[in-house]
């Protein structure tokens, strides 16, 4: 464990790979203590460190959606497929010593328990001798310093958040469509327009919305209906004479008032969300409306969301494999 220490205390302060043994050293910490603790005698003091330790659902994250693409771009990937297979076997523990920790089994979490702790040092070993070694080697300096944003996003299992890598003054903030810093990227950006997160074609939005299992109607800071999407199922019909209509004018008489009152709530600041749920047609209708503001705060109108969520209502346990044969 830790042969690749030496070159990892070279490393910058909050360089990705020297975190990641910053956590590495923390998990080793939490596994000494839970393989000391007796669980049927001091169960609040296991059930701590167990809860601590499940934390590390972070860090799989950070490697499954950070660290892996990159090694892709890079051509290695097997991480992708065995590590994070490894990670969903420590998930699956973690998920039985829970429901055995509401049932406070002792028995069957004296016997469970081992498996997790030998699993994730056996994890850590793999990470040490190969995976960050090798990642060393193949990333560049400049993959590195893209991770940081995206590394937050997700979070660390650290009590404090790492220094930021590279460490930079305070940049005046650019607006994601006036952002040109050229970046690598495995597809072709001809015809896309830069979104806050990614790139798409105009047909390639209009897909995404057509086929989202969700009624979007879109209204504007000026009250008129600027766009819905065309899903073959929606749950309320909705026509192209709509486009451009004041939204007071969209609804029967009888519920204007309250969509009035959202919209002028919204425009006030003084809400964000209102939901309802009614029987249609046999059917149990979700729809919420969410205030729209840009960057400044300024209410830019209000998106109106409706989805058939009877199937969902009858959701019940697990379902974790295909069902379609």
């Amino acid at each position: 464990m830790n042969t690749f220490l030496p070159v990892v205390e070279e490393l910058p302060a909050g360089h990705p790979v020297k975190v990641y043994y910053e956590e590495a050293k923390l998990i080793q910490e939490i596994l000494n203590e839970l393989k000391t603790v007796v669980v049927k005698d001091d169960f609040q003091k296991y059930f701590n460190l167990f809860n601590e330790l499940t934390t590390i659902e972070k860090r799989f994250a950070r490697k499954e959606n950070q660290l892996f693409p990159y090694l892709e771009k890079h051509g290695w990937d097997g991480p992708s497929q065995g590590m994070w297979s490894f990670h969903d076997n420590l998930r699956d523990i973690i998920r039985l010593l829970n429901t055995q920790n509401e049932e406070k089994d002792i028995e069957k979490i004296s016997i469970n328990l081992p498996f997790l702790i030998e699993g994730i040092e056996r994890l850590m070993d793999v990470e040490d001798m190969r995976l960050f070694p090798n990642a060393m080697q193949l990333l560049t300096e400049e993959d590195w310093k893209e991770f940081y944003e995206g590394d937050e996003e997700i979070g660390w299992m650290l009590p404090n958040k790492p220094t930021p890598y590279p460490e930079v003054e305070e940049e005046e903030y650019i607006h994601p469509s006036m952002d040109t810093k050229e970046r690598k990227l495995s597809f072709s950006l001809e015809d896309t327009f830069h979104y806050d997160e990614g790139y798409m074609t105009p047909e390639q939005v209009n897909l995404l919305l057509r086929f989202l299992p969700v009624d979007i109607t879109y209204v504007d800071e000026n009250d008129k209906v600027i766009f819905y999407n065309r899903g073959e199922d929606r749950v309320f019909p909705r026509s192209k004479g709509i486009i451009g209509r004041e939204v007071k004018f969209c609804h029967p008489p009888k519920s204007v008032h309250m969509v009035l009152r959202i919209v002028d709530e919204f425009r006030a600041g003084t809400k964000d969300v209102a939901e309802f749920w009614i029987n249609f047609k046999g059917r149990m209708i979700h729809i919420r409306y969410f205030a729209i503001r840009d960057k400044e705060k300024n209410y830019r109108g209000v998106i109106e969301m409706s989805q058939d969520v009877t199937d969902i209502q009858k959701l019940d346990g697990q379902q974790r494999l295909l069902d379609w044969d």
